[in-house]
């Protein structure tokens, strides 16, 4: 794959950063589309944006030959996102607490800290054929 591709509720792009703007611009135009306000859609603009970066850097190791993809489910009552990439996982336990005071100066590693305090839930699925992060949030219309 040398480019970003969208099926449906689907886009899946190589594990190059530059492609974060298409995954972007898919979420953003969807959420739009269904009529949500701009506060949800920025909570998961940023959300989705941590995420798939950490699939393209961590997950994937940036390797092109990879592939992200990312699924957007809405329903009247929440949003859902699931972000698949094709690494070895990782355990979410073992993640350095971004508050400890020995790493507030680290300039990364706050990513999921911020994906948490925006989302209702955020689960992590491991499987041979890489890791899923499953983040949603409810709609209060």
């Amino acid at each position: 794959m040398d480019k970003p591709e969208t099926s449906g509720d689907i886009i899946r792009i190589p594990s190059e950063t530059r492609y974060i703007a298409d995954v972007d611009e898919f979420i953003e135009s969807r959420l739009r589309d269904a009529g949500l306000n701009n506060s949800i859609i920025a909570d998961l603009a940023i959300s989705v944006t941590e995420i798939v970066n950490n699939a393209i850097l961590h997950g994937n190791g940036a390797d092109a030959n990879k592939i992200v993809q990312v699924r957007l489910t809405v329903t009247p009552e929440r949003i859902e996102v699931r972000v698949k990439d094709q690494g070895r996982g990782f355990d979410p336990d073992k993640i350095p607490d971004p508050l400890a005071e020995a790493n507030l100066l680290n300039v990364v590693g706050r990513g999921l800290l911020i994906v948490r305090s925006l989302m209702d839930s955020v689960d992590f699925n491991f499987s041979d054929s890489g890791t899923e992060i499953v983040i949603a949030k409810s709609i209060n219309k």
